[in-house]
């Protein structure tokens, strides 16, 4: 290389050995970065790997990268040995020496040719058009940087991906298997039962996403927004995730099947004891229907229905299902019918109070009115002929058949009423004949 002055003033002794300090120490420190690099694990499985997609794609670049990353390298090799090889001429270096040692460290003295390769594919001289270019030292180290941290991210990036998934879907892959295995104990089969066919599809995904991984990591990467770590970024594991959650979702619905098979007839047991008593609720709410319209007037009885029978028609399908040992087809019916028994069993229950609703609004009208003369007596007003009169008449209407439940709750109203105001009103000493509560003599 030529000297064709140096840029600005020329450097002294001092300087030049500080600059060559610097140099010296950055060119250890790219040297052992450049190392660490070429044995990096996810460097060497890029190069052996039978890449797709964008990780090819990238790869391509990023191996261009390297080798022009280890051109410049060789370069600044060369130009710090130049150097060194100047300044140690003579203990004290003369003019001519420090303008060369001038030019050469702070000048754009350093030539690097590019490869072929490189010139296609790597991001710095690509589409240049050149096949060499002039550096200054500090150009060429600020150079070797940017090289250097983009390739260091793909090739985080891709290990992290290889070290991350294919070991997690491995994982699932064997639990799937065991899966597979017990669902096939329990007759849980692809196009015989939904998660026999959840099972083919999980197991046709997680070998495709393990391929897809292998052969294009970078396609599952997800980079940090604002991070400057290398590779500041996460694998994408939505795939992974999304059929992990769906394989507990059958391992769930096969633990339901063998739990199914343990106590399938204690459940069928409770199943028809419930129907049971919700079919001797419905007999007895349409016997008191019968008793409420002969001893209940002048009100709106409810209809009581029958049984449903598709209830115990699926009540024998269980049984031979049981019976069968169809325990995946038995799990779900059981749920369904549990509930409808229990839905029927509150149906008969409500059938039966809404038929002996009048029976009751009687009966709270006899104990409100027995009650009351419970009271009365209490007070010694129990020979008062006015009660006693408005008593016998609500009691009449009450324990009559059939009663009048409108008329007989206003006569027990009436009784009340006078309780009430007899209770109110200042007691008279009797003079010449009975009074009644108001202090006027009665006839």
């Amino acid at each position: 290389m030529g000297v064709t002055g140096p840029p600005g003033p020329v450097m002294d002794r001092d300087e030049v050995d500080r600059a060559l300090a610097r140099l010296g120490a950055e060119h250890e420190a790219i040297e052992t970065s450049l190392l660490a690099l070429q044995d990096h694990a996810g460097r060497r499985l890029l190069e052996g790997a039978g890449l797709t997609g964008v990780t090819k794609e990238r790869w391509a670049s990023t191996e261009a990268s390297i080798t022009l990353l280890w051109a410049y390298f060789d370069a600044y090799s060369d130009a710090l040995r130049s150097a060194r090889n100047i300044r140690s001429r003579r203990r004290w270096s003369s003019r001519e020496d420090l303008v060369e040692l001038t030019e050469l460290l702070r000048g754009e003295s350093v030539t690097v040719a590019g490869s072929a390769t490189a010139t296609a594919n790597a991001p710095t001289l690509a589409g240049t058009g050149k096949l060499s270019e002039r550096f200054s030292l500090t150009t060429l180290v600020d150079r070797m940087n940017d090289l250097y941290a983009s390739s260091l991210d793909l090739v985080v990036a891709a290990d992290a991906v290889w070290s991350a998934l294919p070991a997690r879907i491995d994982l699932l892959a064997a639990e799937l298997q065991r899966t597979r295995q017990l669902a096939h104990s329990v007759g849980v089969r692809p196009g015989e039962h939904p998660a026999g066919d959840d099972l083919e599809r999980i197991t046709r995904t997680l070998t495709s996403l393990r391929e897809q991984v292998i052969s294009d990591p970078l396609a599952f990467w997800v980079p940090a927004q604002g991070s400057s770590a290398p590779g500041g970024g996460r694998p994408d594991t939505t795939v992974y995730d999304r059929e992990a959650r769906a394989l507990e979702d059958v391992r769930r619905e096969i633990d339901a099947v063998l739990t199914v098979r343990q106590d399938a007839e204690q459940r069928l047991m409770r199943l028809r004891d419930v129907l049971s008593r919700a079919d001797r609720t419905l007999a007895e709410a349409r016997t008191a229907r019968g008793e409420v319209l002969a001893k209940i007037a002048a009100t709106e009885v409810p209809v009581v229905g029958g049984p449903p029978t598709v209830l115990q028609e699926q009540v024998a399908a269980a049984s031979e299902y049981r019976r069968h040992g169809q325990w995946h087809r038995l799990s779900p019916l059981l749920e369904s019918l549990e509930r409808k028994a229990e839905d029927e069993l509150l149906r008969a229950r409500e059938s039966l109070t809404a038929v002996t609703a009048p029976l009751a609004v009687r009966a709270e009208l006899r104990g409100r009115l027995d009650a009351y003369k419970a009271k009365v007596a209490r007070h010694g007003l129990a020979e008062d002929p006015f009660l006693i009169e408005r008593y016998d008449a609500a009691r009449r209407m009450l324990w009559s058949a059939p009663c009048d439940l409108r008329v007989a709750e206003q006569a027990v109203l009436r009784y009340q009423q006078a309780v009430a105001e007899l209770l109110a009103a200042p007691r008279v000493p009797e003079q010449g004949g009975p009074q009644d509560h108001r202090g006027e003599q009665r006839s």
